[in-house]
């Protein structure tokens, strides 16, 4: 019969269905249909969650699949059946998909028929042991290797749906949870990889790391968003943290003589970043005091929940509210929900940010403790085996301060190396076939999961990663800076190709008349972070996967050949050249024609 109602009618019965749906289940009706009491006021730590589903088909919208999802059976309450229905070895139906990653576990098929495990690691910091046991847990349940993620972050994969329960008790032995670091959930805290031991920092980010991550992990209310959130803490230090691709970024800074509240360290708001969405956060001319982070980012987030989108997965997001209210009405929301005024000062009344190092994440460094380094460790594009993990975690032990701290660049570095110890972790990182050396390419490489263990990727991103940097490496010899490389394999921009020096996301290229496609890249140019945020410009589109190294290379020879010196890096002569400028000058270089 649904063939006989028109497109309005049609839209009409699915809002009174989804009406009666909600009210059904907030006790507005009996079982049966008939008229009962008017509905109760929802109660506990969903409620606020279900008061804004309510909004939303009052007003006539649509709840998206997941929406429903959460309504139906909460994924906590759900935890029981999920475990028993994956000890029998079964795959997930989609919408208990969507439910185990509230637990940290994302079923990736088809690319794998298994889980992805994704934990929760603030500020990136792991004690050494309880990195060797990640290994271990990996071996006895998981495909025997681990990838650092761009939130500072572990990924383990090829988890069976057997050993999914078994590898997440796993981590609560050794200390460490996955809890809500997937779907609607506020993702790992990130803070700057070298807290406490950088002399260049204003603030340590380590604490605020902690006691945000404790925050959001002991109030369920804050979990089941309109969409993911990303929450970062920046100390000033030397190594960015890159909080402008987050939803909410702290940025420790210095507020000068003069200014409407007392000089000293406060941290500043920014708010609305979502590179993969070509935007970046920006200040909202709000100073708090550290201590009052968590209080700030809860009342910001609970605005975010009430009135985020929940029908359109791809407005869901804390931009489209802020893009549609505009930040002086958001943030009149949050001091509504916090019963005070935030303060504000002025961007002439603070300290510029010191410069950040891009290669501060490579090679040794001098901490702010005498005698004492980090030593950054180059991984490619992410990946360490369990052997190499066990091992670094030894180095550590035996080398270090015991600890390993992950970073955003996708690898980690060792703290308290002494001078005297230093010789030796680089000989036993070599040995396991890693290196510490600073290199113009591989040490700024960034790449996603790609098509290998994503549905959502159009290419083989770590694959191809590897493959242009050997190629620039053989045939760019002269690279005497740091350049970043992004590459991502879909719109998600996982990889945060926007700004890279050169960002890759992936595409398929349309190869014959029949329409067949081969795996490609749209390529950007001139993105930025830190001191110089930036969205790159998109410069070429479709490019196959293959033809992707010369196109890096030749981008690189043009930069080598025109900049003005070594101290100008490729962003700035981006800037300067203009975009489509750099683009003319590499399509003129031999390594393009002759792919040609």
């Amino acid at each position: 019969m649904a063939e006989d109602f028109n497109a309005e009618q049609k839209r009409y019965l699915e809002g009174f269905a989804s009406g009666i749906s909600a009210v059904r289940m907030t006790g507005g009706l009996a079982a049966g249909g008939a008229a009962s009491a008017p509905p109760s006021e929802p109660t506990g730590p969903d409620a606020i969650h279900i008061k804004a589903q309510d909004k939303t088909v009052r007003n006539g919208g649509k709840l998206c699949d997941q929406e429903k999802w959460k309504r139906a059976e909460n994924p906590f309450d759900g935890h029981n059946r999920l475990i028993s229905e994956a000890a029998t070895g079964k795959p997930p139906k989609p919408e208990d998909n969507f439910r185990w990653r509230y637990h940290g576990l994302f079923w990736v098929a088809p690319n794998q028929t298994s889980y992805m495990c994704r934990l929760r690691i603030p500020n990136g910091i792991l004690h050494h042991w309880q990195f060797a046991g990640i290994a271990d847990l990996a071996d006895a349940h998981g495909g025997g290797y681990s990838h650092v993620t761009t939130r500072a972050n572990l990924q383990v994969r090829e988890i069976a749906p057997e050993h999914g329960q078994p590898f997440l008790d796993g981590l609560t032995d050794l200390g460490l949870t996955a809890r809500g670091s997937g779907a609607d959930n506020i993702r790992n805290v990130t803070g700057s990889p070298t807290a406490g031991i950088d002399a260049q920092e204003l603030l340590d980010t380590r604490p605020l790391a902690r006691s945000w991550h404790n925050w959001i992990l002991n109030d369920r209310s804050l979990y089941g968003l309109p969409r993911k959130f990303n929450v970062a803490f920046d100390g000033g230090g030397v190594m960015p943290v890159l909080e402008e691709t987050n939803d909410i970024g702290f940025q420790a800074i210095e507020v000068l003589e003069g200014a409407a509240v007392a000089p000293g360290i406060w941290m500043r708001l920014v708010l609305g970043g979502i590179s993969g969405h070509k935007d970046l956060a920006r200040d909202t001319g709000v100073v708090l005091k550290p201590e009052a982070c968590n209080a700030v980012a809860d009342a910001i987030l609970r605005v975010f929940i009430e009135n985020g989108d929940r029908t359109n997965r791809n407005k869901s997001r804390m931009k489209y509210v802020l893009d549609a209210w505009g930040f002086d009405k958001y943030l009149a929301a949050v001091e509504e929900k916090l019963g005070r005024k935030l303060d504000r000062v002025d961007p002439a009344h603070v300290a510029p940010r010191k410069a950040t190092d891009r290669f501060s994440h490579v090679g040794v460094h001098k901490q702010v403790q005498e005698g004492l380094n980090w030593v950054g460790v180059v991984l490619p594009v992410g990946k360490m085996t369990t052997d190499q993990m066990r091992a670094l975690a030894k180095i550590s032990a035996e080398c270090g301060d015991g600890q390993i701290r992950l970073t955003v660049w996708q690898n980690f570095i060792f703290s308290g190396v002494p001078d005297a110890k230093v010789a030796e972790v680089e000989a036993r990182v070599l040995a396991l076939g890693l290196s510490v050396k600073a290199a113009g390419i591989r040490s700024g490489l960034v790449a996603c999961t790609g098509a290998r263990g994503c549905k959502f990727a159009a290419s083989d991103t770590k694959g191809h990663a590897m493959i242009i940097a050997d190629h620039v490496e053989r045939a760019v010899t002269d690279l005497d800076v740091p350049v970043n490389v992004h590459l991502t394999g879909c719109h998600h921009s996982c990889a945060q190709h926007y700004i890279g020096d050169i960002g890759l996301i992936g595409a398929k290229v349309v190869v014959s008349e029949e329409g067949d496609t081969v795996e490609g890249y749209d390529i950007v140019v001139g993105g930025g972070f830190a001191e110089t945020p930036k969205i790159g410009t998109e410069i070429w589109k479709a490019v196959k996967a293959e033809d992707a190294p010369f196109r890096v290379e030749a981008l690189l020879r043009a930069y080598l050949a025109r900049r003005t010196g070594p101290e100008e890096s490729f962003q700035a002569f981006t800037s300067r050249t203009g975009a489509e400028a750099l683009r003319d000058a590499a399509e003129d270089q031999p390594a393009l024609k002759a792919a040609a």
